[in-house]
Formats: structure tokens, C-alpha cells, sequence
């Protein structure tokens, strides 16, 4: 299929015309980490094929994060590669690297210095990064993303290490296409854009929330296999309302208060603009906006481009997900539960309405499967009558007198479950959990708000409280919790189990957009992977140990939306679940000889 050539300080790898098409040759060079180095070439021989890939030898080789293999490479490797002498003479496999990075790693003795040391990992070989985060899924998650991503966050420009992806500011404003030009790999296929103003319950932090869109790319390679080189974060920095970052001189953005306004919404139409330039078709995902910025762009872009605000719509299919989980406990339909949300903002209400799709779907009418729905917020139990209310709240104010009080609310409406989404901290009160499990045998209990400081309540609250009849699951990660003779594994409502599996489903099929059918299939997807046996362990969804095969459903059930839907862009597959396999990078060494 392909040939090597030496040139000096560089391999030449030459794919023959008549054997390889694009599309093959590029899901070669992403299995063995080329696919950033793939070149046209006219070269004169008329059975070569027009792509090459360069591989660079000696230190560039070894310096590279994406190439680099360090103490792995073969002795054939070395030879060819110009790399003799320049590492020790022992060959380690991937797996004896692995233990070595294990072994340092948890000698740190906090978890932003665990984080900072992985981040050098990333830095210097990509493969054995990913390999460490797929083979300990559910030991790292914590530290790659939430709750540490937070405090990293916090801390952003007193760690900060090496620039990662690209920032734009008011300044660049007419040349943002430029801007994205200049990311070396061109086939970007997925972008996490964050303006920095509501990082994970943090709030404003400015240019310094760069870390959750890398966070969040990260998880897309490890638990989907989307390549890393087809991955791109991006933080928008319009300036911070933070005054210790206005005052901090080691903070990496511009020091000046928040632009809002037009300029604002100029710049978010010019950067999507640009992407489609630049990277046509290319997932945006939308992050940690503030409430005031993050509903409306949703609302105004996701008819028009392939995009999705995972805060909002990978939180309600996660929350979706649990439900699903939960009334394979009960046994109850869920035409006959009553959903009570603590909390009203963006992430709830689009719960609601994919609640709403759902029980349609079911054969309730939009306005039957409303009053299944309830919400409390700051002011009181969301009814008819409130002048407060505006937007899809209103949707959802129902006859009934006012309640000030969210144990009298759960007492009046006799929910099956009730949502916590507000971010208040420790609002399900024991006598709260009580009242539950008086009116209900098995009642649900979602504390979802993190991060950690956030949470309605514990897991060992919730177990403790009803008498271990609670079905519980939570925003931030529970040690198991053993009460009542059983030992509870609570589970986490990360919207890992949802969006780098959408990601990869629109990418399978091309799909134009996102759809709020597509996040339904996701959950539904979610909830068949978990288990008998994890139901009865108190789990709500799958352990992360099984998220590539979780990743791989929601992909294909996404994908099968988009085609259903008319959406898809690219040719069904005749096995669409093993072509999207298929697409999935595996971190592991590939011989460059």
C-alpha cells in the first residue's frame, strides 16, 4: 500500500495511487498519528499517489507530542529514525510507560499538581496521555475535569505552561478566519468555544477558563476516540468583570471589563462565519456562557449551523438518561411521574423539554406533558399568576397557589423526583429526603449542581435520609456509601456519557445540525448500557469503565437520528455501528518503520 523513502531529515511515506483512496489514507495516517503531517505532492511518478506524509527523525521526532513515542521506540526505530543514542538503551512497552506515569503521578500530593503533571504528559507524548486516561477512566476523570478543572480555572495563568489552541479578543475583529488559519491541523472537525463568563458554578474567570474547553477535548478523544488532531478549543476573550483578575498580573487576558452589547454579538457572528470558512462542517460546541448569552446563541445558531450548548443540552440529555435509569427501578411510566426541579434556568427548562418530547412520544399531548413538569426557583413554586415570569417559564406556570417553600412545594405536589439544578448548596434538607421516601417507595433524587461546593445534597445524605430507598444520582463524584446492610455506588451526572458521543455521531453522518431528537437517542443510549447489576448497586448510569462502548451507542443512535431525519450528510453505511468503530482512535504505538 505504501512506501518509505529516506530523505535526510525526513521519512517520506508514499501512498500508491491505485491502492489507497483519500478517505482510507486518512484513517491510516490518524491510526498511526500522522494526520497532521499529510501533504499534497505532485511529484512527476505518475503511479504515486498525490499525498504524502513526512514523518520528521532525531530530536524534532522525539520532541514532537504527537509523533513521539520516547523510551518505546524499537532498536529498528532508532536506527532509521536518527534517534540512536539520543534515549536509553532499554525499550519499554506502552504498558510499562503507563505504570511509570501511575507510579509519579500519584506520588503528587494535590490534585492541580496531579493535573499539571498530566498537562506535561499531553505536552510530550500525546499517545501515552490518552492511553493513561482510557486505561484509568475512572480514577483521572476527577482530575482532568470536574471538580479539579475548576480550580485549575481558578489558578489558570499562575500554572500556565504552554498556549493550547486559539484566543481571539475584540482586537481581532475582522480577522478571526485568520486567526483559525493559523491552528496547523486543517481537518478540524470539532471546536469547544468558551467565552470564560460561567465557568463551572466559578463564575467569571476570563480568559483563564481555557481550561475546560481543553478538558472537555481531551474527554472527546479518550471516551469517543475522536482524533485529537481534529479537535480545536478556542477561548473568546471580551474581557472580565473579575477584579482580581483585572488586578492580577499574571492573569493571560486582556485587563479590561466585559464587552457586551453588539460588538459583542458581532464578534460571535464573525467567528461562526469564520469557522465555516475555515473548517466547513465543523462541530461548534458551545461552553460555560453565562445565562444571559448561552440560551439565546443557542437559540439563534442551532437552526442554522451543526452546534450545541452542551451546560444546556448535553445536561438535560444526561439528566434524561437518569430518569430512564431511575423508572427501571420503580416500574413506573413515565406519563405518571411528577418532575419537581429546584432551579429554573436554562439546563432545567430544557430538561423540560426533552421530558416533553419524550412523554409525546408517549401520546401525551405538549401541554399534558407540561404538568408533569414543575419547577421551583429563587422567587418560590413556579405557577400562574407570577408577573415575574418570562420566556419558556412561563410554559411551565401551572394552577396552583403560591408555595415560598420548597419542603412545602415537595409536600403539596407530591413529586416522584425531585432536580436539583439551582446551585445552591445543601438544599435537600433531611426532612426534604424524608418527605420523599414517606410518599414515595423508591423516590429519585438528582443533586446535580456542582461543582463539589454546589451539591444539594450527599450521596450519604440521600441514602441515609430516606433509608437507603433513594435512587440517587449527583453532579459531582460520591465515594459508595453503605447503609442499611448495603453498600450503594452512587452515580455521577457527568455529560461525559453524552456529548463526545453526539460529536461523534454527527461526524459519522455528517449531520447539518443537532437536534433535540438527537440528544433524546443519546439518553435513551445511555440508560440500555446500564445493567441489571448496576441498577441493583444503585447505579443510574454505566461505570465509566465501559464509556467507549457507551460512546460508540449514543454515536450510532445519533447517527441513526440524523439519517431518519434527513440530516445526514454523508452515504449510510451498510454496518453503520462498525463504520463509526472504525472511525475510533485508539491510543496505542504504530511501528513508523
Amino acid at each position: 500500500m505504501y512506501t518509505i523513502l529516506h530523505d535526510q531529515d525526513e521519512i517520506i511515506i508514499r501512498f500508491e495511487k491505485d491502492l489507497v483512496d483519500d478517505e482510507t489514507l486518512s484513517r491510516f495516517l490518524n491510526h498511526i498519528n500522522l494526520q497532521s503531517m499529510l501533504k499534497k505532492s505532485d511529484g512527476d511518478d505518475a503511479s504515486a499517489h498525490n499525498w504524502t506524509a513526512c514523518l520528521p527523525t532525531g530530536l524534532i521526532l522525539l520532541r514532537d507530542p504527537t509523533l513521539s513515542k520516547g523510551s518505546a521506540f524499537t532498536r529498528g526505530e532508532r536506527e532509521a529514525l536518527g534517534l540512536a543514542g539520543l534515549l536509553p538503551p532499554r525499550v519499554h512497552t506502552l504498558d510499562e510507560q503507563v505504570r511509570r506515569i501511575l507510579e509519579n503521578l500519584r506520588k503528587q500530593s494535590t490534585d492541580i499538581e496531579r493535573y499539571v503533571y498530566l498537562l506535561a504528559l499531553q505536552d510530550r507524548n500525546r499517545t501515552l496521555f490518552y492511553r493513561v486516561l482510557l486505561d484509568n477512566i475512572e480514577e483521572l476523570m476527577p482530575i482532568v475535569y470536574t471538580p479539579t478543572v475548576g480550580q485549575v480555572c481558578f489558578q489558570f495563568g499562575h500554572i500556565f505552561r504552554r498556549p493550547s489552541g486559539i484566543y481571539i479578543t475584540a482586537r481581532d475583529r475582522g480577522r478571526i478566519a485568520e486567526l483559525l488559519g493559523n491552528w496547523p491541523n486543517k481537518d478540524v472537525q470539532v471546536i469547544v468555544i468558551t467565552d470564560g463568563e460561567r465557568i463551572l458554578g466559578m463564575g467569571d474567570l476570563g480568559a483563564d477558563g481555557m481550561g475546560v474547553p481543553m478538558g472537555k477535548l481531551a474527554l472527546y478523544t479518550v471516551c469517543a476516540g475522536i482524533h485529537p488532531s481534529l479537535t480545536l478549543p478556542v477561548t473568546l476573550d471580551m474581557g472580565t468583570d473579575n477584579a482580581r483578575l483585572l488586578n492580577d498580573p499574571l492573569y493571560i487576558g486582556l485587563q479590561h471589563p466585559r464587552i457586551r452589547g453588539d460588538l459583542y454579538d458581532e464578534m460571535i457572528e464573525e467567528f461562526i462565519l469564520a469557522v465555516q470558512q475555515v473548517f466547513p462542517g465543523c462541530i461548534i460546541q458551545f461552553e460555560d456562557f453565562a445565562n444571559r448569552n448561552a440560551s439565546r446563541l443557542i437559540q439563534q445558531y442551532r437552526d442554522q449551523i451543526c452546534c450545541f450548548n452542551d451546560d444546556i443540552q448535553g445536561t438535560a440529555a444526561v439528566t434524561m438518561a437518569a430518569i430512564f435509569s431511575a423508572l427501571r427501578i420503580t416500574g413506573g411510566a413515565l406519563k405518571d411521574q411528577r418532575f419537581l426541579f429546584l432551579g429554573a434556568g436554562e439546563a432545567a427548562l430544557d430538561t423540560g423539554e426533552l421530558l416533553v418530547l419524550a412523554l409525546v412520544a408517549e401520546g401525551l399531548s405538549p401541554k399534558e406533558a407540561r404538568r408533569c413538569c414543575w419547577y421551583f426557583d429563587s422567587k418560590g413554586l413556579v405557577v400562574k399568576g407570577r408577573a415575574d415570569l418570562s420566556g419558556h417559564k412561563r410554559l411551565y406556570a401551572h394552577d396552583h397557589s403560591p408555595v415560598a417553600d420548597f419542603h412545602e412545594a415537595v409536600q403539596a405536589l407530591g413529586p416522584q423526583a425531585i432536580i436539583g439544578v439551582s446551585g445552591q448548596p445543601r438544599q435537600f434538607t433531611p426532612e426534604i429526603l424524608e418527605t420523599m421516601a414517606r410518599i414515595n417507595d423508591r423516590p429519585i433524587i438528582f443533586s446535580l449542581s456542582n461543582p463539589t461546593s454546589k451539591f444539594e445534597c450527599t450521596a450519604e445524605e440521600a441514602y441515609t435520609w430516606t433509608s437507603g430507598q433513594a435512587i440517587f444520582a449527583s453532579g459531582t463524584p460520591f465515594a459508595p456509601v453503605v447503609t442499611q446492610g448495603r453498600t450503594f455506588y452512587p452515580s455521577q451526572g457527568n455529560n461525559v456519557y453524552i456529548f463526545p458521543g453526539v460529536g461523534l455521531g454527527v461526524m459519522a453522518s455528517g449531520a447539518a445540525q443537532v437536534t433535540d431528537e438527537m440528544f433524546l437517542a443519546a439518553a435513551r443510549a445511555v440508560s440500555r448500557n446500564v445493567s441489571e447489576e448496576d441498577l441493583q448497586n444503585g447505579r443510574v448510569y454505566p461505570p465509566l469503565s465501559r464509556i467507549r462502548q457507551v460512546s460508540l451507542d449514543v454515536a450510532a443512535a445519533v447517527a441513526e437520528q440524523a439519517y431518519a431525519g434527513g440530516l445526514a450528510t454523508k452515504p449510510l453505511p451498510g454496518d453503520l455501528v462498525e463504520f463509526i468503530r472504525g472511525l475510533m482512535f485508539e491510543p496505542v504505538y504504530r511501528s513508523y518503520i
